[in-house]
């Protein structure tokens, strides 16, 4: 679905009403998906899975793909972490798990053959440069195996990676095996809230693995952090921001720490009383958005920074931004196969998700069966409300018109209730509606989530109105 040249060429902007997020901040879903996780099922099993991947081949495949794998170890706990990640120093569970991971990824390329064309890896975890270089080098060369990449100028091939754990030799080395964009785990410079969050990593550490990466030639560089941790505050936080500016990444992410110890147990290590209030943590949020902003980075979506000339940039102006359990991604079109526990595939009109612990994703490969524990197939309303949510959150309009002539609707007779609920968000300066349109303000950017929420026919059912949104984070 096109965006209009005029809609298209101006350059994102984001604008903080304290007010106004005060006002409706509430808990709601980050829409890495949709329908999102949640509601996959363990009633869609390995056979859905492979009537999915054959309707892609009877369409004609057209796609390319986009490959995750999932490495779930890492050496020491991060406090704050939600993550699906195993903690443990025995390096020979590495060993194990890629043993069976690597059977996994056969069978996934065996079902794709012929239509296997990689434009898109990413590796995340837990923490990828837990292995170490020749397991790194023997993994590749195994997805090399079944898979086709494109070459290094055309596919993007990123990694995550924590900063205590590589030195620039690893950097340069992971360029040399075919990663092109690095992201960078930080937090938080300061070594009170580092300390707090059980993650010591000093400022010049991270600043020489950065170094290294540029020299190295990766395409691009990202750099992670968070507010709301223990011990933060104005001052710590504008001290961060100002050395992030300073070493220039690409792309910085800015999340929003959710404290919910009742789901992650190792939140319960946080003191409580450490944590920033709620009117400190949107002082901090309206710091970072204009220390971005001011220093030249555009306000992509949800906790998302590029610089203009990045490629997430000059996707949204042209309107191929796409969302999904990464988070923001240039690959629309890409059949997304992901390997390794609890990883999630997005393949044809449906979800699925691996096992989430070893045993279970071990003993499903030893079967000789894909590790499918539950999923979703999509409905033609799911496929619908999906896209609204996609344009929604990645380019902050959706085009009525473009939508009535993919699906067979009236827009306005088919999302009557919901167009009532967005009449009210209108008047609160959060959108724009009219009869071809509906435009996202400035205003608006950065409560999305609240938009998006409206049209979750999942969310909004009766039954689940109140009590579903207390798993999720605060919008804001």
């Amino acid at each position: 679905m096109a965006v209009s040249a005029a809609h298209a060429s101006h350059v994102p902007t984001v604008q903080f009403d304290a007010a106004l997020i005060r006002k409706l901040s509430q808990q709601g879903p980050r829409y890495t998906s949709y329908p999102t996780a949640d509601r996959f099922t363990d009633q869609f099993g390995v056979g859905d899975y492979l009537q999915a991947v054959n309707s892609v081949r009877a369409m004609g495949a057209r796609n390319p793909l986009s490959l995750y794998i999932h490495i779930p170890f890492c050496d020491k706990l991060c406090y704050y972490c939600a993550c699906n990640k195993i903690i443990t120093k025995n390096r020979s569970k590495a060993e194990t798990y890629l043993t069976y991971l690597k059977r996994e990824i056969e069978m996934q390329g065996k079902l794709f053959a012929e239509m296997n064309q990689v434009e898109q890896l990413h590796f995340g975890g837990g923490t990828p440069t837990y292995l170490n270089d020749a397991q790194m080098a023997d993994l590749l060369a195994h997805l090399r195996k079944w898979f086709r990449f494109a070459t290094d100028d055309a596919g993007e091939y990123s990694i995550e990676i924590d900063p205590r754990t590589v030195s620039p030799e690893r950097v340069h080395t992971l360029r040399a095996q075919g990663f092109n964009r690095i992201s960078f785990g930080v937090q938080d410079f300061d070594p009170d809230v580092q300390k707090a969050v059980n993650r010591i990593q000093p400022e010049e550490q991270t600043l020489g693995v950065m170094q290294a990466a540029r020299d190295a030639g990766f395409r691009s560089i990202s750099i992670d952090l968070i507010y709301g941790l223990p011990k933060q505050n104005l001052i710590t936080m504008g001290q961060t921001l100002n050395k992030v500016v300073a070493a220039n990444p690409d792309r910085i992410s800015i999340y929003n720490y959710a404290h919910m110890p009742a789901l992650f147990k190792s939140q319960r290590r946080i003191a409580e009383e450490d944590l920033p209030s709620g009117e400190t943590k949107l002082d901090m949020l309206s710091l970072c958005i204009k220390r971005l902003t001011d220093a030249g980075y555009v306000y992509i979506g949800m906790d998302h920074f590029a610089k203009p000339d990045d490629d997430l940039a000059i996707a949204q102006r042209q309107g191929r931004l796409h969302r999904n359990f990464q988070g923001y991604s240039t690959h629309a079109e890409a059949e997304m196969v992901s390997c390794g526990v609890s990883a999630i595939s997005a393949v044809g009109s449906s979800y699925s998700q691996n096992e989430k612990t070893l045993e279970a994703y071990y003993e499903s490969i030893e079967q000789g069966e894909l590790p499918i524990a539950r999923g979703i197939k999509l409905s033609v309303d799911d496929l619908l409300r999906r896209i609204i949510i996609q344009m929604l959150m990645c380019n902050f309009e959706l085009s009525i018109k473009s939508l009535e002539m993919a699906y067979p609707i009236t827009f306005a007779h088919y999302f009557a209730t919901e167009l009532e609920k967005l009449r009210a968000l209108e008047q609160d300066g959060l959108l724009k509606i009219d009869s071809e349109w509906l435009t996202v303000t400035p205003k608006g950017r950065l409560l999305i989530r609240n938009i998006c929420m409206v049209f979750d026919r999942y969310l909004n059912s009766p039954r689940e109105a109140k009590l579903e949104r207390l798993k999720y984070s605060k919008t804001i």
